[in-house]
């Protein structure tokens, strides 16, 4: 065990707080009347809802590590993955857009924000009158960050930004987008900054939106900047500091994942659980035979150790200390292991697992983004490797 954590380690608590226990209930009641009946219809369609998360923000759903100052609500990262998990259970793309909205735009400006720019943006973000947005991925720079293109040049009281960003979450539907832009050489990670872009800002606009494989309810667009004017006072932190500040957000953004994926992983197996108690083959419940409990087994152990390397993480994010590793070990233990979950829901429910008249093939569609958004499984490797060798 690695120096940094081996005094962490033995101090962890893991017990479930009453905090935790009443935002869990508040989000899994909320998933249940408001998110639940909806979830094929809006996925069919790719309806993205956006009123539901003015809902969800007048619940402090959409701003749980913002302290109350900025009218947030001031909640650590044990509340805030389990509202994340117990989103996930019912629908993966209402909770990859609260995970997005949380920890990227305004995670990103909690993190790095003057006093000023979090008392003018905070508030708004924390009841979800305005949806963020985070852009660093762009069309030919997806795990290559600092190869991007969309610069930003200084111009008297103003940068002109152009360029475009793709596959942001809330691209079209945001109210403002923390937005990763080259202000130095290409390749120089020192080259990077960080703009805060509100929306109806002239030359700032949406471009395609994505027809994907999963997480259809949760908008996916580029963002496109034209000569965009931004007043140099939405610079986050000084020039240059874009690439350092985007590598911490996504340390937390993981987690995030993580989360997501810890509850696919508990939604697709709890429907395999019922289902296997039910359904009946040659005289007994299906769950009677060893092939169908094994699997069960199996996904039973795998989700746990999913979850305490989640709350291992989330453990040292309240502690302010070191957790790339931890994170990148979370993110990539847990996005496979829901895909693994979603698969094997499906193959116990057979032909039925296959139909949209049963909730597991919608699981197992969601689950494979949590394998590559924010950092691939390769990119996590990438990380812990080097953690582990430094």
């Amino acid at each position: 065990m690695d120096n940094y954590t081996t005094d962490a380690f033995t101090g962890y608590d893991f017990s479930v707080s009453e905090n935790q226990q009443m935002v869990g209930q508040m989000a899994k009641d909320f998933a249940e009347k408001h998110i639940k009946p909806h979830v094929m219809e809006w996925d069919e369609a790719q309806h993205f809802p956006a009123e539901l998360f003015k809902k969800l923000g007048e619940l402090g759903m959409m701003s749980v590590f913002v302290p109350e100052e900025y009218g947030g609500s001031g909640f650590g990262y044990f509340e805030y993955v389990t509202v994340i998990t117990e989103i996930a259970k019912v629908c993966g793309s209402i909770g990859l857009s609260v995970a997005a909205h949380n920890s990227l735009c305004t995670g990103h400006i909690l993190a790095f924000g003057s006093e000023e720019q979090k008392h003018k943006w905070l508030p708004k973000l924390a009841t979800a009158e305005w949806l963020g947005a985070w852009g660093l991925t762009e069309a030919n720079t997806g795990s290559d960050a600092m190869g991007m293109n969309t610069t930003a040049v200084l111009d008297g009281d103003h940068y002109i930004v152009n360029g475009s960003k793709n596959w942001i979450t809330h691209g079209k539907s945001g109210g403002v987008a923390v937005v990763m832009v080259r202000t130095g050489e290409k390749g120089d990670s020192k080259g990077i900054s960080t703009l805060v872009i509100e929306r109806g800002t002239p030359g700032f606009n949406a471009g395609k939106k994505e027809n994907k494989l999963g997480m259809r309810a949760s908008e996916t667009t580029e963002m496109i900047f034209d000569n965009c004017r931004v007043p140099k006072e939405n610079l986050l932190g000084k020039e240059g500091e874009g690439f350092k500040q985007a590598m911490k957000v996504l340390d937390g953004g993981r987690i995030s994942i993580a989360a997501l994926s810890l509850g696919i992983a508990k939604g697709a197996f709890e429907a395999a659980v019922a289902y296997a108690k039910e359904r009946h083959q040659f005289g007994q419940p299906i769950a009677n035979f060893q092939g169908i409990s094994f699997k069960l087994a199996d996904m039973a152990t795998e989700i746990e150790a999913a979850e305490l390397l989640i709350m291992q993480a989330a453990d040292l994010k309240n502690k302010h200390l070191p957790v790339t590793k931890q994170s990148a070990m979370a993110k990539y233990f847990a996005s496979e292991v829901a895909v693994r979950t979603a698969t094997e829901a499906v193959q116990i429910f057979g032909g039925y697992g296959y139909t949209k008249d049963f909730p597991v093939e919608k699981f197992y569609r969601d689950a494979k983004l949590c394998t590559i958004g924010e950092g691939t499984s390769e990119i996590q490797k990438i990380v812990i490797s080097r953690e582990v060798l430094r």
